[in-house]
């Protein structure tokens, strides 16, 4: 039994679904590209973004040329209009399976801290702590800076020991000194108030 697939060179069908396809596959890896260009260049990574940056508007350039080599065709708009929302979507998956980056963990609890402070210097954190006062009393104050891929493992802490606990996460583009674990340290995942290694 053959399968006759010369329809896809017709021209017809080639510029109705090929073309489309292929801009809109295109538009989705520029873009996605282009979203880990941006968050490279804010996190400071001086090599990677030039490569990045070449490889996204290299695709790009060939994707616009069959706009313009087709320019009165809708479906091509709607295909690039399609990958270029795809690949924005993409891009942030990418970026957070990636994790690339430090964060600045501030927590504010009521509480005692005890058992979370002790449970953060023990995996290795970096922890400051700082007495203060909020609208219902004093309070504690506690900061640290984490890699992105260990995140997941400090909110589990604070979850676990303070889970009325206020916390805010910031970007930090670069860091000197402090006690930050290991830059190539395998990750923590918190499951069931146990640690097992990121794999």
């Amino acid at each position: 039994m053959t399968i006759d697939l010369s329809f896809v060179l017709d021209p017809q069908f080639f510029s109705l679904v090929i073309l489309p396809l292929l801009i809109f596959t295109a538009r989705v890896v520029d873009v996605t590209f282009g979203t880990l260009r941006i968050i490279f260049v804010s996190r400071g990574l001086k090599l990677l973004a030039p490569v990045v940056a070449f490889i996204e508007i290299l695709i790009w350039l060939v994707a616009i040329s069959q706009i313009f080599q087709n320019i009165g065709s809708v479906v091509n708009y709607i295909a690039y209009a399609a990958g270029f929302a795809v690949g924005s979507y993409v891009g942030i998956i990418v970026e957070e399976r990636m994790a690339i980056g430090l964060m600045l963990v501030r927590i504010i609890t009521h509480h005692d801290p005890k058992n979370l402070i002790s449970a953060l210097k023990s995996n290795d954190f970096g922890v400051t702590v700082v007495d203060a006062v909020g609208k219902h009393g004093p309070v504690r104050l506690i900061f640290l800076v984490v890699k992105r891929k260990d995140l997941e493992t400090v909110i589990g802490m604070v979850h676990q020991h303070n889970p009325n606990a206020f916390y805010t996460l910031a970007d930090v583009r670069s860091a000197n000194g402090g006690v930050i674990p290991h830059l190539y340290r395998k990750p923590r995942r918190w499951l069931s108030g146990r640690y097992r290694k990121g794999k």
